[in-house]
């Protein structure tokens, strides 16, 4: 499959008020190996929580594409990245997700690794008869070409690239957003979610953006949260959304919308207003002192974030932390972890977990529903006959160029923007992952004609 190929599975016409994707998109395995080249192996990926390697020689091991990869942390407490692949062989030289280890040894010739990745032994070096070449050559895991920590959160890259903060670009603040929720931070709570679906990783990528499904998907969960408000009848803290006077009358009888960033980053979003059925409740009162009451407000927000290519994090009542992982055209790995604030009490954890066990994880009421319906899209997308999915029009005539007054209170300014009632459910955050998708593409085989 050639760039141009590659390039005719978009059709992007804003003037026309247009944007669609060739089911090809989803199905295509020669475009499938394309994508894991230029897309998770040509740039920034996400690769775990530094929460993950929080004590002196522990690690944690993921994927970029193909390659497998170890986070360690060294003995001075310094992180780093490198492929998890013994230079003499290839073999794998860490083995479980997390661990704990001063050095790590090759099981297949016992070539030895320190938690910074040194080669610090070769077995029987000195009766193997090694060429001055090879004993002059660098034996220690290769390091990753970019690796960087931003708020807890640790990205890596297979080539050379841009400093993380321009990635990331004004996406950032949302992450700001959530690492200010807690005291040190954000960490993991302990225990993961390893779980496939069959079928493409960009329908999880559109998902997690996606307000139109939700009514349509996951009816049982709305009903329990209609039966538990009966019940309950807690009074929430009235939000600075209804109080405030100052607002322009644009925001008058908004209840969310979405933003759309630079290098394939979106946000979905809703007004919720502070809440004891919030886990964060407790700290309502202190994030206010010390950020303001908009930006604490905006803490309890529903948010949807996606960092392109692999990173979602979904937080209402609870908060998931979502990793893709690309496995073939038609499968796809899904690791996901319960976030939280460092520090949170006992019984905020507790409250987390239970919001979090309802709606998350394949045994939960939201996630079995997304999945269906992905395999039901990779099913029907073999259709020939309709090339173009009309899934990306939806919000056209409300989006505008950067940003509005909600945006205004974190100083962040995206690229687009939408704002709506809770029908509007815009589609046209999509045209930020398509764009940033084939910006990658062009960019891996422009390396690859120079390296040729």
């Amino acid at each position: 499959m050639t760039i141009e190929n590659v390039r005719a599975l978009v059709d992007d016409r804003p003037s026309d008020g247009w944007f669609s994707v060739d089911r090809a998109a989803f199905t295509d395995e020669a475009l499938f190996e394309r994508e894991i080249r230029h897309i998770f192996e040509g740039g920034w990926v996400f690769l775990g929580m530094d929460s993950q390697a929080a004590e002196r020689h522990s690690y944690f091991t993921v994927t970029i594409g193909h390659t497998p990869i170890v986070v360690m942390r060294d003995g001075e407490g310094t992180l780093g990245a490198f492929v998890n692949a013994c230079p003499h062989k290839g073999a794998l030289i860490c083995h479980r997700r997390t661990g704990k280890g001063r050095l790590h040894v090759c099981r297949y010739h016992s070539w030895s690794f320190d938690s910074a990745g040194r080669n610090v032994a070769v077995k029987g070096m000195n009766a193997g008869a090694y060429s001055k070449e090879f004993i002059g050559r660098d034996r220690n895991l290769p390091r990753l070409s970019a690796f960087a920590n931003y708020r807890g959160f640790l990205f890596g890259s297979l080539v050379p690239t841009c400093p993380i903060e321009e990635h990331l670009g004004e996406a950032r603040r949302l992450l700001d957003l959530s690492a200010d929720q807690g005291e040190g931070g954000l960490e993991l709570v302990p225990g993961e979610i390893v779980f496939t679906f069959d079928g493409n990783w960009k329908y999880q990528l559109e998902n997690c953006s996606d307000a139109y499904h939700f009514t349509s998907a996951h009816p049982s969960y709305i009903r329990l949260l209609d039966k538990r408000a009966k019940e309950r009848r807690a009074e929430s803290v009235r939000s600075i959304w209804e109080k405030d006077k100052n607002w322009s009358e644009e925001a008058e009888g908004i209840t969310g919308g979405s933003y759309s960033f630079d290098e394939g980053h979106v946000l979905n979003w809703g007004l919720i207003g502070v809440s004891d059925a919030v886990p964060l409740f407790e700290r309502a009162e202190i994030l206010a002192e010390r950020y303001g009451a908009a930006r604490r407000d905006w803490m309890f927000n529903m948010r949807n974030l996606t960092i392109f290519p692999n990173l979602q994090l979904a937080e209402n009542a609870s908060s998931q932390l979502r990793i893709i992982r690309p496995l073939a055209a038609n499968k796809t790995e899904m690791r996901t972890f319960c976030i939280a604030p460092r520090g949170e009490s006992a019984e905020a954890r507790r409250q987390r977990i239970r919001n979090y066990e309802d709606f998350f994880n394949p045994t939960g009421m939201a996630t079995p529903d997304d999945t269906v319906s992905y395999e039901d899209c990779q099913a029907g997308n073999a259709n020939r006959l309709q090339s173009w999915a009309y899934g990306y029009c939806r919000g056209a005539t409300a989006s505008v160029t950067g940003g509005n007054a909600f945006s205004d209170l974190l100083e962040m300014n995206p690229a687009r923007s939408v704002l709506g009632d809770a029908m509007l459910c815009d589609e046209t955050l999509y045209h930020s992952y398509y764009r940033a998708w084939l910006a990658r593409m062009e960019a891996g085989a422009a390396r690859e004609t120079q390296d040729a």
